[in-house]
């Protein structure tokens, strides 16, 4: 669970977030999943937020049932899907989800 003051300190990366969940039509759950596996583990470095971010995004989107690929996460989001694919299953383990199994 993240704090109130997480959302206004890490506001930018909130809309960028929003901006992404947009472009793939994601749906109110998958963004709020999204939004609570970045918030629970956000890089300190900026230039490593855009990966966690399209990360969360992918890994909402499994959780959510409204999976979207690697891919078009990434494109959508503007990081390669190696990004992705490198942080994916560790956000879920950091919020205490299990990994999908396939």
């Amino acid at each position: 669970m993240h704090r109130a003051r997480d959302r206004i300190e890490h506001e930018r990366w909130i809309v960028e977030l929003e901006r992404v969940a947009d472009r793939l039509g994601l749906s109110t759950e998958a963004r709020s999943c999204a939004l609570d596996l970045f918030l629970a583990d956000v890089p300190e470095a900026d230039r490593s937020k855009p990966a966690a971010l399209a990360a969360s995004v992918y890994a909402g989107s499994l959780v959510a049932g409204d999976g979207r690929t690697q891919v078009a996460v990434a494109e959508a989001a503007g990081v390669s899907r190696l990004s992705i694919q490198g942080q994916w299953k560790g956000r879920l383990e950091t919020a205490g989800l299990e990994t999908p199994g396939w």
